[in-house]
């Protein structure tokens, strides 16, 4: 599956952003990058099945939930 990074702008302004095929900690990245071109802050986040799943796999295991990030 190629990466992803889906962004939804919502009627009320807030904006919406998640990441599909990529794995662990590389969506951060993304995330980072999304935050600083719309000079925003991320509110809530959680980690998705393929975060946990390669975090899993790897050498660290992960919680499910990030306070601080976007999905």
């Amino acid at each position: 599956m190629a990466k992803q990074l889906v962004v939804r702008l919502r009627a009320d302004g807030t904006v919406d952003a998640e990441t599909i095929g990529m794995h662990g900690p590389e969506c951060l990245d993304h995330i980072e990058a999304l935050e600083a071109l719309l000079d925003a802050e991320t509110v809530s986040s959680s980690f998705t099945e393929d975060y946990t799943t390669a975090s899993v796999q790897g050498t660290t295991a992960v919680d499910a939930e990030q306070p601080d990030g976007l999905r």
